[in-house]
């Protein structure tokens, strides 16, 4: 028997030889996160101090105050079947921001996927599809490789440029103000990042719990800090945005390639690429607390910070089992760890190398805090036998030392103590007490999960024999569920086919024969082929919604000061009734999710919409708000009718004619090929402001454009050294 006792003895030296070895690495881990502790807490109070009692925090309604640019959102897709739909459907209803499109990355080997995109691009005009190349799955850098070059050809036909690219993926929920931010930031910051906070589910929940964890702390406190001290982000793959003068770097760079197809985390690289360029970079906490919201620091019932809890920020659902959790954090760990070594040497800034070796220490404590753990319950359970066992084994005695070790233990339960405190505090703040409570026990489970990956992260790098070689493996997220999907929308032309209004051949003949200038359903009513309600029926069909006789020029002036002029001419619609607190506008054609949103916001109160006969939104846009009348048709007719020259049902049909003939400048422009709806879209958007009429407007942005880009004799001779007088003798010396 006394064997057996001397080989556990002799294992517990063993163990004691490893437990010190840990403790020292641990000390080691622990001074390091300390450094990045003091300095946030001591640049969070001097700030306070100094910044914030000189200067007001920005406002969140400073964002408004800069005009929306066209910003492009990409998005890789691999067997993401009824999830697109809901990011747009999300997008357009919650989003404060209307010039904006979606590119979706699908693949040729995926058609579920693409069939889903196209029922989404049919409905959303903001939405566009992309199909890679070569079949999936590639990885994701390849993917929005992809995206970007369609982004690039659809600028040039939509004669556009995007100010802004934005990286998500499908499953995200997109902050109201996510785009607001980047917009205001985007012509002074080349990467702009937000936090990313994932979703809660049950308490019990661990694995999907210490992501929260983790994401709290890092985005809340780490990143902060790193951008302060070394001026780099890492870009976490969503939530992020490019500047247009990053995206034509990070092209030139790669000749004509902009992210690394063997990244497994190319939004880690693109984060020091765009460094060594000296491009300005972002880590954005910006609090959205609007008016009626508590403004104190905490909540009491819940131990929230308002201001923390109200982040601009990216929320999804992350893995919440084992296996996925596992997956998904190896592929983190080879891109950012064994790839980034590879890729991203040491250099010259000693500050930068300081957080490129905090990256890649979770080689190593990733093991040294699981095998901590696992010595840790080992000695706990050395402690409780000899707790319970009165005269047993002494063998807590071999783990006795020296004042160095027992300095070493408590040195290291001070720093356990305060990165649990630091933990609490930061989950605390966005999620609360009882998660920040929870954040404990599932410290030791995020443990385990970073061990085995880490452990999977090594054995794939052996068997590939090589970390750039390894495969990308996409991780399966939830989604928010938003009740019932929008239908696919068909074609005109096969509605009115199919309502028996028009054959076969007359379909093909008005594709064929139609004239330019005029959409399908314009040309068939100015045919006579069709009328305008026919054409209403088909179009409130296509659209999914109601229509309705009205006769625009009768409407309640009341009812018509309830939308104002620039909103009325910008979605071409006009007020046709209230029902309760929502305004119904009537349109002649289909107003997608994003415009309707949009215009409830502009508003503040909910607004529907029907389809009305062609023509009388656009003679009523004429009567109610036109800046320059040319002539009075309705007048004309009266007049001819007082005379005894027509009689009133002959000029009633008269009327009608002429109504159903009348067509909105923006739909000749774009039926004539010469702005693309994206295009008009941005152009409307920047014509909002203005007193002009369309058409004017287009002229004198031509015009200043014109000047700007040509240049002056004036700007030309100052540049060569001849100040203004000078130029002026020039003048009277030329007249002479």
């Amino acid at each position: 028997m006394m064997w057996s006792v001397d080989v556990f003895a002799t294992y517990l030296y063993g163990l004691k030889f490893i437990a010190v070895t840990l403790a020292v690495l641990i000390l080691i881990s622990g001074l390091d996160d300390l450094i990045i502790d003091v300095v946030y807490w001591l640049r969070r109070a001097w700030r306070a101090a100094t910044v914030y009692r000189s200067h007001d925090r920005l406002d969140y309604l400073a964002l408004y105050k800069r005009p929306e640019k066209p910003l492009a959102i990409m998005v890789p897709a691999w067997h993401e079947t009824d999830v697109i739909g809901r990011m747009a459907e999300l997008a357009a209803t919650t989003l404060d921001y209307e010039n904006y499109h979606i590119f979706v990355g699908t693949y040729p080997n995926d058609p579920e996927t693409q069939s889903d995109v196209d029922k989404v691009c049919a409905r959303f005009r903001n939405v566009h599809k992309v199909v890679c190349a070569r079949p999936g799955p590639t990885s994701k850098a390849d993917c929005l490789n992809n995206v970007l070059d369609t982004i690039l050809q659809f600028e040039q036909r939509a004669n556009l440029q995007f100010a802004g690219f934005i990286l998500h993926d499908a499953e995200d929920v997109i902050s109201e103000m996510e785009l607001r931010l980047f917009n205001y930031l985007v012509d002074r910051k080349d990467l702009i990042q937000l936090p990313v906070y994932p979703f809660a589910r049950t308490w019990s929940d661990f694995t999907s719990g210490h992501y929260m964890d983790e994401f709290a702390e890092v985005h809340g406190k780490d990143i902060l800090v790193r951008e302060a001290l070394a001026g780099q982000v890492p870009s976490a793959g969503v939530g992020s945005c490019f500047s247009r003068r990053a995206v034509m770097a990070l092209l030139a760079d790669g000749d004509g390639v902009a992210f690394d197809i063997q990244s497994l985390t190319e939004d880690y690289d693109i984060g020091f690429r765009l460094r060594t360029k000296g491009m300005s970079e972002i880590f954005v906490r910006f609090p959205v607390v609007k008016d009626g919201e508590v403004a104190h620091p905490f909540t009491p019932a819940f131990g929230k910070s308002v201001r923390e809890a109200n982040v601009v920020c990216v929320r999804e659902y992350f893995p919440n089992t084992l296996a996925t959790a596992i997956r998904q954090k190896s592929r983190w760990i080879i891109g950012i760890v064994y790839q980034g070594f590879r890729n991203h040497r040491w250099t010259g800034d000693m500050t930068l190398n300081y957080f490129l070796w905090r990256d890649r220490k979770g080689g190593i404590t990733n093991f040294v805090s699981f095998l901590a753990t696992v010595v840790l319950f080992q000695l706990t359970a050395l402690w409780l036998y000899q707790a319970v066992v009165p005269h047993g084994y002494e063998f807590l005695s071999i783990f006795e030392g020296g004042p160095w070790l027992t300095a070493l233990l408590t040195a290291n339960l001070v720093l356990m103590t305060n990165r649990i405190a630091q933990r609490v505090f930061f989950v605390s703040t966005f999620y609360g007490l009882a998660e920040g409570a929870l954040s404990i026990p599932r410290l030791f489970w995020g443990n385990y999960i970073n061990f085995m990956a880490n452990c999977r992260a090594i054995r794939q790098i052996v068997q590939e024999g090589d970390p750039r070689r390894v495969a990308w493996d996409k991780t399966e997220h939830d989604f928010p569920v938003l009740g019932e999907q929008g239908r696919a929308r068909r074609p005109l032309g096969r509605i009115l086919v199919a309502q028996g209004v028009i054959s076969e051949e007359q379909l093909a003949t008005a594709l064929v024969h139609r004239t330019r200038g005029l959409k399908l359903g314009s040309w068939l009513v100015h045919e006579g082929m069709i009328t305008a309600e026919q054409l209403a029926t088909a179009v409130a069909e296509q659209s999914g919604v109601e229509w309705e006789r009205v006769d625009t020029l009768s409407l309640d002036p009341r009812l018509i000061q309830q939308l104002p002029s620039e909103l009325a001419l910008h979605y071409a619609v006009l007020p046709i009734r209230e029902e309760g607190r929502t305004l119904v506008v009537g349109s002649e054609g289909d107003v997608d999710p994003v415009s309707i949103a949009a215009l409830g916001r502009k508003l503040k109160r909910p607004v529907s919409y029907v389809i009305v006969p062609k023509g009388q939104v656009t003679v009523g846009l004429r009567q109610w708000h036109a800046r320059w009348r040319t002539d009075d048709a309705r007048r004309a007719l009266n007049d001819a009718v007082s005379a005894g020259r027509l009689t009133a049902p002959s000029a009633d049909a008269l009327w009608q004619e002429y109504v159903s003939r009348q067509v909105l400048f923006a739909e000749v422009v774009m039926s004539l090929g010469h702005l693309d709806a994206a295009a008009l879209n941005a152009v409307l958007l920047r014509h909002e402001t203005t007193s002009m009429s369309l058409g004017q407007f287009l002229v004198h942005e031509a015009l200043e454009l014109q000047k700007t880009v040509q240049g002056s004799m004036h700007s030309l001779l100052e540049r060569a050294g001849i100040g203004v007088s000078s130029y002026d003798d020039v003048l009277e010396t030329s007249t002479v």
